[in-house]
């Protein structure tokens, strides 16, 4: 099956690039973000794009394409699944096999903060940009805004993200801000998950752009959430992290789901890639915090 769809793909993009706009077009849109539950379950699988391909011991575990493709088809497929978020490559991908039917669709916008890289906070958009969203049809963008108050590129990373906040909010299309407090430590950027911190990030992200009507918040589920999630009325979902003990993270983000701007969660590697391989296990499980 991983060869039949690679060779689709690549037929298709060798043969009839046309073949990726005509998919858009023809694909089934979502009535709602939150899906019939009324809560969102997006999975994450924009990673590989930031050279992000880790996951648990193994440092390529999402470099394989095919193997997260076929991944990705196993999560899409599961009851209560409501999108996808990813960089244009892979969203075309799966618009050639044609699984996004039905399901919001939100694209990546800024990859450049490489993991590891001595640049990483001078994230420019270097994915999809607010035009090219509604052209194909998707529901919203999502940008990676980490705040470090010791680094000078953090003020233009800011104005990248109000920028994109307000052409996406122009459009009527979700913009989608996931904000951390981060410093350098050791030659690497740590993003601060005390309450505190996060409730610093939400109140900072939330004033973002000119208008907010379409503006949602990406957050980490961290202690003290009931502050994290009072600290703005804009719609919040939660992310889901590499989760290093399963039973812990579901009880966490089932709690958090209970707060009133807690709209659903996104989640990525470890639903991907869930200890003992059990893809739609996992996602299932997910699904039934909603």
């Amino acid at each position: 099956m991983r060869c039949e769809k690679l060779s689709r793909i690549v037929s298709a993009r060798v043969g009839d690039p046309g073949a990726i706009t005509a998919a858009a077009a023809r694909r089934v849109k979502a009535t709602s973000p939150l899906g019939e539950q009324g809560k969102a379950m997006i999975i994450a699988a924009d990673h590989p794009a930031r050279g992000a391909n880790g996951v648990g011991g193994d440092p390529n575990a999402m470099a394989d394409r095919s193997e997260l493709l076929d991944r990705l088809c196993t999560a899409l497929e599961r009851p209560g699944v409501t999108g996808v978020l990813g960089t244009a490559d892979i969203l075309e991908d799966l618009l050639l096999l044609g699984v996004l039917d039905g399901k919001s669709v939100f694209g990546s916008m800024n990859r450049a903060g490489l993991a590891g890289s001595v640049f990483e906070i001078d994230d420019r958009f270097t994915g999809y940009d607010a035009e090219t969203i509604a052209a194909m049809g998707f529901d919203g963008g999502k940008m990676l805004t980490r705040i470090a108050l010791d680094d000078p590129a953090t003020p233009a990373a800011l104005s990248e993200t109000a920028r994109a906040v307000n052409e996406l909010n122009d459009r009527h299309l979700i913009a989608m801000v996931e904000p951390f407090m981060s410093a350098w430590q050791d030659g690497r950027i740590r993003n601060d998950l005390s309450t505190d911190a996060v409730v610093k990030s939400v109140t900072i992200a939330s004033g973002l752009g000119r208008r907010t009507a379409y503006t949602w918040l990406k957050l980490p589920v961290v202690a003290g959430m009931e502050r994290v999630l009072a600290s703005s009325t804009l719609p919040a979902l939660l992310l889901g992290g590499e989760v290093t003990d399963p039973e812990a993270a579901f009880a966490s983000w089932g709690k958090a789901l209970k707060q009133p701007t807690a709209q659903g969660l996104v989640v990525g590697r470890s639903l991907l890639y869930p200890a003992g391989g059990d893809v739609a296990g996992a996602v299932d499980k997910a699904v039934s915090l909603l």
